[in-house]
């Protein structure tokens, strides 16, 4: 039977703060009727507003959820509600599901065990982390559309594409080369946004991202170093997009992988079905943590991986429009036994789940040092300067509050996460990090964050019982 999932990781699922609020209010035994749990099944139904129940039921193994209400959240209260109340221990186990529950299950491996008819829609990009970084890319709907099945890219648009999008670059370069000469002193909020236009004209849509959230970066108190940061980054990628065809024709066998890097920071999409072709990368996979950001009415769904064995690391990406419910996510905490398949690049980090062997036993993952998860992300920079995250599980670390060059606690100033020998400060957001503070209670602990370029950002830690804390 799959370990029972705790309150955190429950909770850790909803789309939204109103959903965790909502499904305690129908987690108590007295709500649900007919509940029961299998090996890999959980059900129950739910006295609703109307006469018949809502039925709700879980595939443990997937995770995948199933609800009779008309919410549009996924998952909703009602499924929410009945894994909190299996995660204390009040649905019964019982042999065999109930027949409704065995229904879907069937249908659902069923639909699992068919081939996929054709290809699924290519999308370009544009970036999503911080207010103006040309780093992480998210899928612009409509700036790439598939092809129809059976047929292959039509080379004339394609030879057009790579032309606008040559000229947009070429622009780029040119407008950052002047900035820098007269100084940026003279930077103003809207300053780009006539050039981001012309780049989504020039169908380069990752880079108009970037380029029309750098006024953002003024706002900040260090602005000159952030936005000549973010200049340097974009200038970089324009040079390196100018330079491919040169590095193609010379025969001097460019690394392909950086190839694909450059290509898909520019915005140029990567087919499904060419990233389920290579070769898969089989593993038991720890669920380190995850977070949605939300830019444009367009929520991204990062959830990080480590394996166990290979000790690669693998992003899960999933997207989502304003309104629409986002690809459940696998349970924090947990594992999987699984054949990933990356997207190519210069430091391969998106996966797509190939195959899913099913779940492993859960404990927490292997960790390292300060310095040496450092020494991990300026490995991956080097390969991929235009990064803006990575995971790291660091252990044996403590959580340390700011202080003075005396060693008093100073009033302002971010939290590190320290080791014996040094630490690592915490992104500007988290602020003071209290739930990760009273689990520690001054003890060092594991703790998976994601770095980047401002800090790290806490995702999960594990108590001295080893038991899963969501931060």
């Amino acid at each position: 039977m799959i370990e029972r999932w705790n309150r955190d990781q429950v909770l850790a699922l909803a789309p939204d703060a109103p959903s965790r609020k909502a499904a305690q209010g129908v987690s108590s035994p007295g709500k649900w009727s007919g509940a029961g749990v299998t090996a890999d099944a959980l059900w129950g139904e739910c006295a609703g507003s109307g006469a018949t129940p809502y039925r709700a039921c879980v595939d443990l193994s997937g995770p995948a959820y199933r609800c009779g209400c008309p919410s549009r959240k996924f998952p909703c209260k009602h499924v929410l509600g009945l894994l909190l109340l299996w995660s204390a221990d009040g649905v019964p186990a019982v042999a065999e599901p109930a027949a409704w529950v065995t229904e879907w299950l069937d249908r659902r491996r069923a639909r699992g065990a068919a081939p996929v008819p054709g290809p699924a829609p290519a999308h370009a990009a544009t970036p999503v982390h911080g207010p103006a970084s040309a780093r992480a890319a998210v899928p612009v709907p409509g700036a790439a559309q598939a092809a129809e099945p059976g047929t292959g890219p039509d080379p004339r648009r394609a030879a057009q594409r790579e032309r606008r999008v040559a000229a947009g670059l070429a622009e780029l370069e040119s407008r950052l080369a002047d900035q820098v000469r007269q100084g940026l002193a003279g930077a103003r909020h809207d300053h780009w946004d006539d050039l981001a236009k012309r780049l989504i004209d020039a169908q380069a849509p990752a880079v108009a991202g970037a380029v029309s959230r750098l006024g953002a970066v003024l706002a900040a108190d260090d602005w000159p170093g952030r936005l000549l940061g973010e200049y340097a980054l974009l200038y970089l990628l324009a040079v390196a997009y100018r330079r491919l065809p040169g590095a193609e024709r010379s025969g001097a066998d460019p690394e392909a992988g950086l190839l694909h890097t450059v290509r898909e920071r520019a915005g140029f999409p990567v087919a499904r079905e060419e990233v389920l072709a290579a070769p898969a990368v089989r593993d038991v996979w720890d669920v380190l943590g995850g977070r949605d950001e939300e830019h444009d009415r367009l929520t991204a769904r990062r959830v990080w991986l480590l394996g166990r064995t290979t000790g690669r690391v693998a992003l899960l990406l999933s997207y989502a429009h304003a309104g629409q419910a986002l690809d459940a996510p696998p349970v924090t905490g947990t594992a999987l036994d699984a054949d990933l398949a990356f997207y190519p690049g210069s430091a391969p980090l998106r996966a797509l789940v190939a195959v899913q062997h099913g779940a492993a036993p859960a404990a927490p993952p292997s960790g390292v040092t300060p310095e040496r998860a450092l020494a991990e992300v300026a490995a991956a920079l080097a390969k991929d300067p235009w990064l803006d995250s990575w995971p790291v599980v660091l252990d044996p670390v403590t959580p340390m509050p700011p202080a003075t060059s005396a060693g008093t606690p100073a009033r302002n100033g971010r939290w590190l996460l320290a080791g014996p020998s040094g630490g690592l400060p915490l992104h500007p957001s988290a602020g003071t990090p209290w739930r990760l503070v009273a689990t520690s209670g001054g003890h060092p602990l594991t703790v998976a964050a994601e770095w980047t370029p401002r800090g790290l950002r806490p995702l999960t830690t594990w108590d001295a019982e080893g038991r899963v804390i969501v931060l």
